[in-house]
């Protein structure tokens, strides 16, 4: 059967098929798939009626997904493909070309992923190597160090309604300026995988929360992501961001993980996250290369 395309459509649970390509990829190549189910749902979530900034195609043969491309609005594509279908990165990317706003173009690759790379020269694109780069790091999750708190702090995972509005306050506080709002909290927290038993906070003696690490699932391949992971202005330098992460990794490793993720900036102008990861057992197994190109 051909390969039909079509615009993306919530109300057919669209979404869950996207994450369930992520899985596919994953469940094929390992940590060559640069994304995760967790940064699909973070992505379309945590930012109220972003929607409405994205345009998104799916590529679809005899009922399976087999391709997407997502426009972040007006330049940006994320992507993913089947490992199996190739050459549908061509397509992806000449339908973004067609529905992009603006220059340059911007999408991205994983540096071992030769095909897409290649796909991506022949179609006029650019490394970019003067800015900023995403490194994707990895550990296994066989022994978790134990996390260690400073006196007046706490560790936990989020608990129903009456944590709410201080898990909002930490993220907007730890990503200032954000547009993180308690509208966006509960839509992320509607979409899967997202789970309380993992949304790690460190309460603070006052009982707000000092800091925080969102960890996601994918339980069909036994992989956890961070997105995202922030510590409060006032409480920094004590080592909460390293407790939580900590702390994230063994309830990753309690409901059934086996290894976690997480990307971060490699570049030397901002090592701070980077350096957090690698306290905490963290590896850099690949590197996310920017491409650009102007029409």
């Amino acid at each position: 059967m051909a390969v039909t395309s079509r615009a993306f459509d919530g109300a057919r649970g669209d979404l869950r098929r996207m994450q369930r390509l992520v899985q596919d990829a994953w469940r094929a190549v390992g940590p060559k798939n640069e994304r995760h189910v967790g940064d699909v749902a973070w992505a379309d979530a945590h930012i109220p009626g972003r929607q409405d900034t994205f345009r998104r195609q799916l590529w679809e043969e005899d009922g399976r997904l087999v391709a997407y491309g997502w426009l972040f609005r007006p330049q940006t594509l994320d992507w993913q493909a089947s490992p199996d279908r190739p050459e549908l990165v061509d397509a992806v990317h000449e339908w973004f070309e067609a529905e992009a706003e603006a220059d340059p173009l911007e999408t991205s690759a994983l540096a071992e992923d030769e095909a897409a790379i290649a796909v991506l020269g022949a179609r006029g694109y650019a490394e970019v190597t003067d800015g900023p780069w995403f490194a994707l790091a990895i550990r296994d999750l066989e022994q978790v160090e134990e996390p260690e708190l400073p006196p007046g702090y706490t560790l936990r995972t989020v608990a129903g309604e009456s944590d709410l509005e201080r898990r909002v306050e930490i993220h907007r506080a730890a990503w200032e300026p954000s547009r993180f709002t308690l509208e966006s909290y509960r839509d992320v927290r509607a979409t899967w995988p997202y789970r309380e038993d993992l949304d790690c906070v460190v309460e603070a003696r006052d009982g707000s929360f000092a800091a925080y690490a969102l960890a996601w699932y994918d339980d069909e391949n036994r992989v956890g992501e961070f997105e995202p992971v922030g510590t409060h202005p006032a409480h920094r330098r004590l080592g909460l961001g390293r407790a939580v992460n900590l702390y994230a990794l063994q309830r990753l490793r309690d409901v059934g993980a086996d290894r976690a993720l997480v990307m971060c900036r490699g570049d030397d102008a901002y090592p701070i996250p980077k350096r957090l990861y690698e306290s905490v057992g963290f590896r850099q197994h690949s590197r996310i290369v920017s491409f650009r190109k102007t029409r």
